[in-house]
């Protein structure tokens, strides 16, 4: 049974910092292209970061550059997502998905199907 399951979401104050995680089983996750995206309230689900098999190659989506980075450990079947700075305009529903074959930068733009979903974790900036 395949599942990507996503935690490390809640409430943090704007300039705060969160980290998610994202566990998957059920599939040989070396194989796979790993990617975070997100979708607000209202809003389209946009990409926000994506690593290749490896760990070696990470895109990141110019709103998060510089405050987010993403990390992967094949031992532990997980990826990370450390936010830092975060702002209100960060609030979403935050997705990881796994897709094969792909590169970085076309599963974070390319807005096409991925192998893989997992149900989200909620991030909350807010005073």
């Amino acid at each position: 049974q395949v599942q990507l399951v996503e935690s490390g979401g809640g409430l943090v104050q704007p300039g705060g910092s969160l980290r998610l995680s994202c566990a998957a089983s059920g599939f040989t996750f070396y194989n796979y292209v790993i990617g975070w995206f997100r979708q607000a309230p209202g809003k389209e689900r946009e990409g926000v970061s994506c690593i290749s098999r490896s760990g070696k190659t990470t895109y990141y989506a110019d709103f998060v550059k510089g405050r987010f980075t993403m990390s992967r450990d094949s031992g532990k079947n997980t990826v990370y997502l450390q936010m830092n700075s975060l702002k209100p305009e960060d609030t979403a529903v935050y997705y990881c998905a796994a897709d094969f074959p792909t590169t970085v930068q076309a599963m974070c733009t390319g807005g096409g199907g991925m192998d893989y979903w997992g149900k989200g974790t909620l991030v909350t900036v807010s005073s």
